[in-house]
C-alpha cells in the first residue's frame, strides 16, 4: 500500500456514545446501516440522533441492502449522507441514478472478479471487499487477501473479519480504507471502547512503521 494511513470506518453504529469514542479516536467515517435484517441496523430517527452534531471532515455512511429508490431518496433528504454503499445485488445503473457518491461491497473471490468489478462500476469511489457469505457484512471472517490485486482501477477497501490481530497484516495489502464492524464490538452493534482503542492504535503504529520501510526492504 502506500505511505499514507488507511482511512478508517467504523461501521454498524447503533449508540451515540460510540459515535463520539469514534470520532474521538479519529476515524474518517462512521456507517449506519439501513437493513432491516442486520442485527445493527437502526431506524430514520435513531440515524438523525446519531448523525447531529457531528464535528466537521467526518463522512455518514449509509449502508444500504437492495433497497427500492425511494428508500435511498429518503435518506438523502432526511439525512446528512456523504456516501452510498450498496452491500447486495444493485446494478451500476442503481448505484449511479442517485447522483450521490457511492461504493459498491463485493464478495471477494478472485483477483480477476475484483478487477471485472472495478470496471462495471466505474464510477463508484471505491470497491468494498468483503468476505463471500449468505448474510450481507459483520460476518466477523475473513477471505484470502493474497487474490488483492496490486493495482486496480478503483480505490479498494478491505472489511471482514479484520481485528487487532490481524490488522497489521492488512495494512500491506494495496487497501485505500479499513471498513472495522464486528471486529469492535462486544455484541452486535454495540462497541467496545477498549476493543475500538486498540485496533486504532495498531493501525496508526504500523502505518508509521511501513511508512519509514521502503520498497527495497531497508529504512529511509
Amino acid at each position: 500500500m502506500g505511505t499514507q494511513r488507511p482511512r478508517i470506518k467504523f461501521c454498524g453504529m447503533t449508540r451515540k456514545e460510540d459515535v463520539h469514542a469514534a470520532v474521538a479516536l479519529g476515524v474518517d467515517a462512521i456507517g449506519i446501516i439501513f437493513y432491516p435484517q442486520s442485527p445493527r441496523a437502526v431506524t430514520l430517527e435513531q440515524a438523525r440522533i446519531l448523525t447531529a452534531n457531528l464535528p466537521p471532515f467526518i463522512a455518514v455512511v449509509a449502508v444500504l441492502v437492495n433497497p427500492d429508490s425511494d428508500q435511498v431518496k429518503e435518506l438523502l433528504q432526511q439525512l446528512p449522507i456523504d456516501l452510498l454503499q450498496f452491500h447486495g445485488q444493485e446494478s451500476p445503473d442503481f448505484c449511479r441514478q442517485f447522483h450521490h457518491p457511492y461504493v459498491k461491497a463485493i464478495a471477494a473471490t478472485s483477483t480477476e472478479a475484483i478487477q471485472s468489478n472495478c470496471l462495471e462500476y466505474g464510477d463508484a469511489k471505491a470497491l468494498l471487499l468483503d468476505t463471500p457469505s449468505t448474510q450481507y457484512g459483520g460476518t466477523g471472517t475473513v477471505f484470502d487477501w493474497d487474490i488483492i490485486p496490486e493495482q486496480a482501477h478503483l480505490p479498494l477497501i478491505l472489511a471482514g473479519g479484520l481485528n487487532e490481530n490481524n490488522i497489521a497484516s492488512a495494512l500491506r495489502k494495496n487497501i485505500y480504507a479499513f471498513d472495522l464492524c464486528s471486529g469492535l464490538e462486544s455484541a452486535p452493534g454495540i462497541k467496545d471502547y477498549q476493543k475500538m482503542y486498540r485496533l486504532m492504535q495498531s493501525i496508526n503504529t504500523n502505518a508509521q512503521v511501513n511508512q519509514r520501510f521502503d520498497k527495497r526492504g531497508g529504512y529511509e
